[in-house]
């Protein structure tokens, strides 16, 4: 269903442009009547509402992620139907997505992906506290605004507990690959620990500018997460503190039990890192220091 510019949509939402698509919706940028602020309106596509799986999804991205207020979660303010057609009223979103970010400007600097983890980190702590599990947590559904503050989105595949989640089996693999939990690869339920393995991969990648499995096969990268030794983050970036190693290697450890405690304990690692980040800067010796070398 296109909207034509200029719709009215619930008596609230005024349509002012098309901006984009992604993998379920198109996406419309609308002005809040009410409040005279920008909103952004997915809506399912056509194609996609052909699958009844596809509607459950949209439909649970929109429950869960509006029971969700934390400032590095894109806000969704409301949902309804236009026409039997379902939509989502989400905060207005002005930025790139951490992939777009990464595949621009190559690898980040250590300060700046510290500081996105802690970021996302303490939203996922958030959603967790709130018994909901993102499970497609990656750079593509992480937005970076201009101001540096990130905001995770795409929820349309998050589970929560007391919600009615049976658009997915139990043993169904979802996600994708490359960020896959060797658990959930196995088939097993998503936890809070598959989200934390997420994290830590996009970790790596923040910092590498690669994932940290690669091939041609999505069913061989799955395998590798189950049992290829994670590699270091040291093969790409050889002056990365062992401190910054030892963080993603707990947080992407096999064995769910090896990981972190909890988002909260990964969150509060990275806060003490950052604040002792100087002393983690590579030394220069005396002769670099006088003469300037790297």
């Amino acid at each position: 269903m296109q909207i034509k510019i200029g719709t009215l949509i619930d008596g609230r939402y005024r349509v002012t442009a098309k901006i984009g698509h992604g993998g379920m919706a198109d996406i419309y940028e609308a002005t809040d009547i009410i409040k005279k602020t920008p909103v952004a309106i997915k809506m399912i596509r056509d194609d996609v509402m052909l699958d009844s799986t596809n509607l459950k999804r949209f439909e649970n991205e929109a429950l869960i992620a509006a029971s969700l207020s934390h400032p590095n979660i894109v806000k969704v303010y409301n949902h309804g139907t236009i026409a039997g057609v379902p939509y989502i009223a989400n905060e207005y979103v002005k930025g790139q997505t951490l992939k777009e970010v990464i595949d621009f400007r190559g690898a980040l600097p250590l300060e700046e992906a510290v500081d996105y983890m802690i970021q996302l980190t303490d939203a996922l702590y958030f959603a967790h506290q709130h018994n909901i599990v993102h499970r497609d947590v990656k750079p593509e559904n992480i937005f970076v605004m201009p101001d540096g503050t990130i905001k995770l989105g795409d929820f349309g595949i998050a589970q929560a507990e007391g919600l009615d989640n049976h658009f997915t089996k139990t043993n169904e693999i979802i996600g994708s690959v490359y960020y896959m939990a060797p658990e959930i690869a196995k088939g097993k339920k998503a936890t809070p620990k598959s989200d934390m393995y997420a994290v830590g991969v996009a970790f790596y990648e923040m910092l590498t500018a690669h994932p940290p499995f690669e091939n041609n096969s999505a069913v061989n990268i799955a395998v590798m997460h189950i049992k290829d030794k994670f590699p270091s983050v040291r093969n790409y970036v050889p002056e990365c503190p062992k401190e910054i190693e030892k963080i993603i290697y707990k947080a992407t450890a096999k064995e769910p039990n090896d990981r972190f405690a909890d988002m909260k304990e990964f969150h509060d690692e990275l806060v003490k890192i950052k604040s002792n980040i100087q002393n983690l800067q590579p030394k220069k010796g005396f002769l670099a220091r006088l003469f300037g070398f790297k």
